[in-house]
């Protein structure tokens, strides 16, 4: 058994998943395949905040990973708010020496071990399902979880502080056929309450700024696009989530729009070379995009996920939202990045929408 900060869980209670599933270890392999200095995290200590969501549970998983095949001896903090949610997706990682958990809010001062070398702060509500049934929630973890984590990183000296933070920050852009850079800023409505999720952001790359501004501390940021793979939720709210478990289910893809938004979408081992290219190679106080530089419309990647999978016999059929429907849906139409900065890193996509959707889809069987 292990200790999660005062709560005693027992493996065969909580050991839900007993191995990596083929296409997870291939992405593993895959990660860290990548020339990076990954010897600059060998022997150190590395917090994940919301380290059982989708992004930050691959990036622990890649450094247990490191340990396995590299010998890293890299100690890992998975800072998780829910024990029960946690389990699901890294129950498999209990016993393992090479982890601790600390089960808490990440907007209450942190009660962990207190030597960390890097702090990743990856926690937050990304699903648009939570803007409109708890925004207080999704821009507090941005906030005041932002600053619990900066607190931490000056207190332990950090080498490195990440915060993971969304292209929601940019706003409405006035013309979305224009890439968009990380100096180019549309308008938010601060009394909209959809923008809880993206004012929080931007509130947090602030703190980031001012912490490394006053304090020295080292941040960077990471300025995330739609990203999707394995170990999705499927009830998480949103479309490709939706698009993915109606696959998962050999059930029609529902659309509950017109489908004429249009997305870019990054497979999730390409997400997580990005962010351990900007953390690795990056320079503290900056920001970088990472994700797609080209988009799809939502109607065209549900028609392109059935054809995907003919023997499914999926259909694209179209259904209003229920009443009560939590989901806040944006209104921003379009819009995609420019990767140049961190392209000039070193970084690189290298998995096509088709293969990345067929990876995730089948990760589930």
């Amino acid at each position: 058994m292990r200790i999660f900060a005062g709560l005693t869980i027992h493996d065969r209670e909580t050991r839900l998943v007993t191995k990596r599933h083929p296409i997870i270890e291939d992405d593993l392999k895959k990660i860290v395949s990548n020339p990076l200095p990954w010897d600059h995290l060998f022997g150190k200590t590395v917090l994940i905040s919301g380290a059982n969501g989708l992004v930050p549970s691959y990036i622990l998983e890649t450094l247990l990973y490191l340990n396995e095949t590299s010998n890293g001896g890299i100690r890992t903090i998975a800072l998780v708010r829910n024990r029960e949610r946690a389990m699901r997706r890294l129950g498999h990682l209990i016993g393992r020496p090479d982890i601790s958990f600390v089960v808490q809010d990440v907007r209450d001062p942190y009660r962990g071990p207190s030597a960390v070398d890097f702090v990743i702060h990856a926690a937050g509500q990304a699903s648009p399902k939570f803007y409109g049934s708890d925004p207080v929630g999704t821009f507090g973890v941005n906030v005041l979880g932002t600053w619990r984590m900066l607190e931490l990183a000056k207190e332990a000296d950090s080498e490195n502080f990440l915060f993971i933070s969304s292209g929601e920050v940019y706003g409405r852009i006035e013309d979305p056929s224009i890439p968009v850079t990380e100096t180019l800023f549309g308008s938010l409505d601060p009394l909209n309450v959809r923008s809880c999720y993206a004012e929080g952001k931007r509130a947090g790359e602030t703190l980031c700024a001012c912490w490394h501004s006053q304090y020295g501390i080292p941040t960077k940021v990471v300025r995330m696009s739609h990203t999707y793979g394995p170990r999705m939720d499927l009830e998480d709210g949103r479309v490709f989530a939706d698009f993915v478990a109606d696959l998962v289910a050999r059930r029609d893809i529902v659309l509950k729009s017109d489908g004429s938004a249009r997305r870019p979408f990054c497979y999730l081992a390409d997400s997580i070379t990005g962010i351990f290219t900007v953390l690795l190679r990056g320079s503290n106080g900056e920001a970088y995009n990472l994700g797609a530089d080209s988009e799809i419309s939502i109607l065209e990647l549900a028609e392109r996920l059935c054809r995907l999978f003919p023997e499914r016999g999926c259909n694209v059929v179209r259904r209003v939202r229920e009443p009560g429907d939590t989901y806040v849906p944006s209104s921003v139409s379009a819009g995609y990045f420019d990767l140049s900065k961190i392209r000039s890193l070193g970084w690189q996509a290298s998995t096509g929408i088709d293969e990345g959707f067929r990876r995730t889809v089948k990760s589930y069987e």
